[in-house]
């Protein structure tokens, strides 16, 4: 059985709604798929997740699903002609009280806090960076700019700053009213766009316990890095958050294209230092949006961000809209699965120095070291899990032994199936400890995880079935 560490996110679109052609981009390896809330209405995502339960169910495959907020609309309005050619050198004006549309001498704004988030000097940066423009004055609610960079400016294109400063709050009213949908459709994870610091983060969490506290249900929270606010506050988001989302779009465009590589290195090392997930996003594999092949440079930037640690890879357009979204998942996966054969388990390191508050910690922990000195020996690392929090652990520090997390609980499967080398199993867990590890066992075979002769490591909590209990590690040889 060939175990891939690495986990794919694919966002769900007109391209991928097929139920056949989305239980085939599970089977080749989609463990999250994501819904972006920023197109479709309630009831279109209520019936996308429908979609992905039944797909995972007759794939026999778990998967979670990712609530995506849309975040603040920072972005022009719309054209007369639905788009102007700015030229260099050129005046062009943002009026926050402009309600005509647009030409070549200005445009109107959604984003009407505009005006009071600049001040002369500043640069603005339109259309993904395409667009550049210099803040000569702010005269009530009008922005007057010169253009530095030209183009074509088209309806509703997005409004950065470089090196940051608007002040658009990450939560808006519509992402309110999404996360209660998101919660209605049982969503795994819910990411929020646009986070400055902590506080945002613990915004998300209190109105997700509000919204699924009749369901008892509570997500994982991922907050998306694109700010340069986020990557000031970095480590106070980590802490208030799940994991984090390595958003490469906008983050490029506010702190610059070049920065970008070693700030993804930082995240994914805070992160991972924090016992957090995280997700590498943005134009991983663009060019297959419209080719059947990825480029040179695509293939080590899905390879670099494995070699870097992350927890999955994630597929945006490419999966959403364009042509060949299976082909696109077969070929991440064969990359990511190429790269971690060469990724070097360096354990003796990571454990230099440690210490461990929680019993449950140490025991994982423990897994983990006594797996990678067996020389080889080693076939799994198994936990029976109640909450997951043992496997995330594990999750954390890489060996080349595959983790399979045994769980009674299908939410705590589902939020596992991202987890980087953990293979999350549906199981009823028996009451007492003997008879728990041989059911373990006995699953594991038919499974065809472990057969006889192979050695294992497991561990388990006694009593059981006690959430953070996980106290007991035994090597076994399968019967």
């Amino acid at each position: 059985m060939t175990h891939r560490a690495t986990k794919i996110v694919a966002t769900l679109g007109p391209a991928s709604s097929n139920p056949a052609l989305l239980e085939e981009m599970i089977r080749a390896g989609v463990s999250v798929v994501r819904l972006n809330f920023s197109h479709g209405t309630a009831q279109a995502h209520s019936e996308r997740a429908q979609l992905v339960r039944q797909a995972s169910e007759r794939a026999g495959r778990a998967v979670a699903i990712m609530a995506d907020l849309q975040g603040p609309k920072i972005r022009v309005g719309k054209f007369a002609g639905g788009a102007v050619t700015l030229q260099p050198g050129a005046a062009f004006v943002l009026d926050a009280a402009r309600t005509q549309p647009g030409d070549m001498h200005g445009v109107g704004l959604d984003y009407k806090q505009l005006p009071r988030d600049v001040k002369p000097g500043d640069t603005l940066l339109l259309n993904d960076g395409l667009i550049v423009l210099t803040v000569d004055a702010v005269r009530g609610e009008a922005v007057h700019t010169t253009v530095s960079t030209g183009g074509e400016l088209s309806d509703n294109k997005g409004i950065n700053k470089l090196g940051g400063g608007l002040s658009a709050p990450a939560l808006t009213a519509k992402d309110m009213e999404d996360i209660k949908t998101a919660m209605s459709l049982r969503a795994d994870y819910v990411a929020v766009s646009f986070p400055r610091a902590a506080a945002d983060m613990e915004l998300a969490r209190q109105l997700c316990a509000a919204a699924g506290a009749d369901g008892g249900h509570m997500p994982g929270l991922i907050a998306k890095i694109e700010r340069a606010e986020a990557i000031t506050n970095l480590e106070e988001i980590v802490a208030a958050s799940d994991a984090i989302m390595v958003a490469r779009g906008d983050l490029a465009v506010e702190m610059g294209n070049a920065a970008v590589p070693a700030l993804q290195k930082k995240m994914i090392r805070a992160a991972r230092r924090a016992d957090k997930l995280v997700i590498t996003a943005t134009q991983m594999m663009e060019s297959m949006i419209a080719n059947p092949v990825p480029t040179r440079a695509e293939v080590s930037d899905v390879a670099n961000a494995v070699l870097d640690g992350t927890d999955a890879v994630m597929l945006s357009a490419e999966t959403a809209v364009g042509k060949y979204p299976l082909q696109t998942v077969r070929e991440m996966a064969a990359i990511c699965l190429a790269a971690e054969e060469h990724d070097p388990a360096e354990l003796d390191t990571a454990f230099t120095g440690q210490t461990f508050a929680r019993t449950d910690q140490a025991i994982a922990m423990g897994a983990l070291f006594t797996a990678y000195h067996l020389g080889g020996k080693a076939k799994a690392i198994v936990a029976l899990t109640d909450s997951g929090s043992t496997a995330l652990w594990m999750s954390r520090r890489s060996v080349r032994v595959p983790i399979y997390a045994l769980t009674p609980k299908t939410a705590t499967q589902r939020r596992m199936a991202l987890y980087r080398n953990v293979r999350p199993m549906l199981m009823d867990i028996a009451g007492e400890r003997d008879a728990a590890l041989a059911q373990a066992e006995n699953y594991l075979k038919s499974q065809g995880v472990v057969s006889s002769g192979d050695v294992y490591a497991i561990t388990c909590g006694e009593p059981m079935g006690a959430p953070g209990g996980t106290n007991m590690l035994k090597i076994c040889t399968a019967k």
